[in-house]
């Protein structure tokens, strides 16, 4: 057998990824005494009986369900819920180490006050009876002054009751200003809305493909739900479902492809209309749906044709013609193909060209609603509150506009931009901000521009965080009202993003709160009652659980018994009926604004003379990224490819290595427009020449031990770059250079 140097990389670094997602780590856990060797933090549970607890894991956006077993009182072990419609069973690395953030020292025990500068660490233990006071006084004293819609809040999620309550408290108090973080799912939101017309998510029905084509999604680096992921790319094997994947860097992803496609940073757009070019010339599209359910095909396809010839397409996006062909040909003559975007994990937006792009080719193939294909999901409306009433202060306040601006004249699809956050508190452009909320985010380390984040959160009089761990943003608050952790308290966990049918996930209490913490439902219907007038009586419910029997109704029997509800019987809608636009089709031109699928490059920031190179980031299922860090066990599971005791390794083309000067684990300046930092180089063959790539989830401050200090924050060194159609953030990279450390 020939196996060529790309296959034999292919193969090495597949094999790699097999093994890290292969049942064999999870053996080691089936012994609970693990949990005793290293971290002595840790209680070993007495003997006792033995009894198991179904829940939802909430610790990134993948709603996975998990079984938890107990020693009477103690959890001693989280597994994957059998049974479970996103699961079934599986569970990645963060999930299973849970327990060490319930347990761990990075807790947040009680109320707290800081009492030293921003970020110092120095806080002063509080009664409940006191924080709420404080904080209700806080928003008083803004409202008395007429000025609510100085107040804000930033969010992990916008869906399920938890947010919806911090929301609605801001609407009755007068702020239009809560925000939620960033992900594909904005940009995904916003094609749906524009070429569909539909306020709806992106389901993509994975596991009945047969042709996947990845424009740089991590398909088991942590995209979507991670775990079903990995249980979708087992199923394609067994199926012999071709998956193909589409980016600079030889990933796990791409290695455990059936073919990785190098291509130029930022062009996959291009690539992307490139290959409805030869499908158009070609004839190769779906006729029925093209003719009978789309408008504006013609004049798409007269710029298709002129604009993207598969000869250009290759001098931009470095993909030779041929292949280029060959691929349009593979993607439009499957029976059930499926185009699907958002690089890494998915936690960056991308360009709305570039999406729209890569919706167009499923919609050229017609598979659309169908099994195997891209479906327009409808948030569940389960949630049925009573109307609030706004009093003059309030409507007042929720006339003023947006601080970040989602919603304007200029964006007026885009629902959230957390991206112009900090520009707008800098500059105080529109108001100034007085008092900002935090929940479930950790800004301060996920947004580019970590240095302009921090001097935009040094500006706010008075931040509260419901953070049940210490983290970079929770440093920076005045008033810590820690949260249970998701293995002590009730939450509901909607449908995750990607998934084609609802989905109710419930989390319920494993354990008692191990500390003197209270859930946020609580702690906002207690403010709301402090505040008294319109303000308390939008929460008329007794408690959190109260508020959230009420909300599921008849599910909450069914999601106590099962741990979720999902609909037996939901099917996708006909084409008929797909399309909520006035013209009722799908539009390759959207009729109000004139926008269609085409390639507006975003520029990256830098020049190419003073950073001849281009860093992007690169990541890792072993590597959390969102509003927790990584816990002990996965930072001991992260490859010395990656992290060599605290040094950050970056990778780079042996032949750009070469030229340059560097060596193996050469130790390195890396510089860009926005900052630098020290790093080791790794040599890596499955990387593009002048591309350097840098992993995302470390140089955490101020977490703990086990993850401080390691390794750099990717965020510090590139900087926000805005789509020019939805205003989001959708930068990922920017021009670099490399010196002698």
């Amino acid at each position: 057998m020939k196996i060529d140097r790309r296959s034999f990389l292919s193969f090495l670094i597949g094999g790699a990824a097999g093994t890290s997602l292969s049942p064999l780590p999870w053996k080691l856990m089936d012994d609970s005494s693990i949990w005793t060797q290293m971290w002595p933090w840790t209680p070993v549970p007495e003997d006792g009986a033995i009894s198991y607890v179904n829940s939802v894991c909430t610790l990134c956006p993948g709603g996975c369900g998990i079984t938890v077993q107990k020693i009477d009182d103690r959890a001693i072990k989280i597994e994957g819920m059998k049974q479970h419609p996103l699961n079934d069973g599986g569970i990645c690395m963060l999930g299973l180490s849970g327990l060490q953030l319930l347990y761990g020292p990075r807790r947040v025990k009680t109320p707290l006050k800081r009492v030293g500068t921003r970020g110092s660490d120095q806080w002063m233990k509080i009664s409940w009876k006191e924080a709420i006071a404080e904080t209700a006084k806080k928003l008083d004293e803004i409202r008395s002054d007429n000025q609510p819609h100085d107040v804000a809040a930033i969010s992990g999620s916008d869906r399920g009751t938890v947010p919806q309550l911090l929301m609605r408290f801001l609407n009755v108090y007068g702020s239009p200003n809560f925000i939620r973080t960033p992900s594909i799912q904005d940009s995904y939101e916003l094609t749906l809305r524009l070429m569909q017309g539909n306020q709806s998510m992106a389901g993509f029905d994975l596991e009945n493909s047969d042709l996947v084509l990845s424009f740089g999604s991590g398909i088991v680096d942590g995209w979507g739900s991670p775990v079903r992921m990995i249980r979708a790319k087992s199923s394609w094997q067994r199926s012999q479902t071709k998956v193909i994947q589409v980016e600079p860097r030889l990933s796990n992803s791409a290695a455990k492809s059936d073919q990785w496609i190098p291509i130029n940073p930022g062009t996959e757009a291009v690539l992307a209309l490139g290959l409805a070019h030869v499908i158009i010339k070609e004839s190769l599209y779906d006729s029925v749906f093209i003719e009978n359910y789309s408008i504006g095909f013609d004049e798409w396809k007269r710029h298709v044709r002129d604009e993207y010839r598969p000869d250009n397409v290759g001098k931009i996006t470095g993909i030779d013609e041929q292949t280029i062909v060959t691929l349009a040909r593979t993607f439009a003559r499957a029976s059930k193909p499926l185009a699907i975007c958002g690089k890494g994990q998915g936690s960056t937006p991308g360009s709305i060209g570039e999406f729209m792009a890569v919706h167009a080719l499923n919609a050229l193939v017609g598979n659309m609603n169908k099994a195997g294909g891209i479906w327009a999901v409808a948030d569940h409306k389960y949630i049925d509150w009573p109307e609030i009433n706004l009093d003059d202060i309030s409507k007042n306040g929720m006339s003023k506009g947006r601080l970040d601006g989602a919603g304007s004249k200029t964006y007026p699809f885009t629902r959230y931009r957390l991206n112009r956050f900090a520009d707008a508190v800098d500059t105080d452009d529109k108001y100034p901000l007085k008092m900002l909320f935090i929940h479930d985010a950790n800004p301060l380390y996920t947004m580019h521009d970590t240095q302009q984040v921090q001097k935009a959160f040094a500006k706010i009089p008075f931040i509260v965080s419901f953070s049940s761990y210490m983290n970079e943003t929770t440093q920076y608050a005045d008033i810590i009202l820690p949260n249970h952790t998701y293995l002590e308290r009730f939450e509901d966990v909607p449908t995750p993003t990607g998934i084609p049918k609802p989905v109710i996930g419930l989390v319920k209490p494993v354990v008692d709160p191990q500390f003197d913490t209270r859930h946020i439902g609580d702690v906002i219907i207690l403010l709301a009652r402090a505040l008294g007038g319109n303000i308390s009586a939008a929460f008329p419910w007794k408690n959190y659980q109260a508020c959230l029997q009420d909300t599921l109704k008849g599910r909450w029997q069914t999601m106590i018994d099962n741990g979720f509800w999902s609909d037996p019987d939901f099917t996708a809608p006909s084409w008929e009926a797909s399309f909520g636009l006035p013209s009722e089709k799908f539009e390759f031109v959207n009729s109000d604004t004139g926008l269609m699928p085409k390639s507006d490059l975003i520029s990256i920031e830098g020049d190419e003379a003073s950073y001849p190179l281009v860093l992007v980031p690169h990541d890792s299922i072993r590597l959390a990224k969102g509003f927790v860090s990584d816990p002990p066990f996965m930072v001991k599971s992260v490859s010395d490819k990656v992290l060599k005791r605290d040094d950050l390794l970056v990778e780079i083309n042996p032949e750009t290595a070469k030229s340059l000067g560097f060596t193996e684990g050469s130790k390195a300046v890396i510089s860009t427009p926005k900052n630098k930092a020290s790093v080791k180089l790794h040599l890596f063959h499955g990387i593009m020449p002048g591309i350097i790539a840098m992993p995302t989830g470390l140089g955490h401050e101020g977490t703990d031990e086990y993850i401080d200090g390691k390794g750099v924050n990717y965020n510090r060194l590139v900087g926000p770059v805005e789509d020019p159609v939805s205003g989001l953030d959708v930068a990922w990279g920017i021009r670099a250079k490399l010196s002698k450390a």
